[in-house]
């Protein structure tokens, strides 16, 4: 059984840093390239970041590009979301998910991926 566990979400003030972890198991994590995907409320799930099966490759969505960093750690099946400089606007549950097909490009459409978790709060204040 695939399970994504997101953790390290809270309140902020902006200008503020978090990090977020996804620790997953029930999978051979280092055959997945992984996501992050934030909502808030009223809105679409929306891309934030992704990382290569490897961690070689990442890709940011234009909103969080030099504020975010994606790493991963796959001897710890650990994903992680580096957030500093944070903005009222960041505020939103952030969902980690997986995604099986390793040997292809990354993903950056929620449709595409195949496992998810139940997403970390994080609230920044202004």
């Amino acid at each position: 059984q695939v399970q994504l566990v997101e953790s390290g979400g809270g309140l902020v003030q902006a200008g503020g840093s978090l990090r977020l972890s996804c620790t997953a198991s029930g999978l051979t994590f280092s055959l997945y390239h992984m996501g992050w995907f934030r909502q808030a409320p009223g809105k679409d799930r929306e891309f934030v970041a992704a990382i290569s099966r490897s961690g070689g490759e990442t890709y940011y969505a234009d909103s969080v590009k030099g504020r975010f960093t994606s790493s991963r750690d796959n001897a710890k099946n650990t994903m992680y979301l580096q957030m500093n400089s944070l903005k009222p606007e960041d505020t939103a549950l952030y969902y980690c998910a997986a995604d099986r097909a390793g040997w292809a490009s990354i993903k950056t459409h929620a449709h595409e991926y195949d496992y998810w978790g139940q997403g970390t709060q994080v609230t920044v204040s202004s």
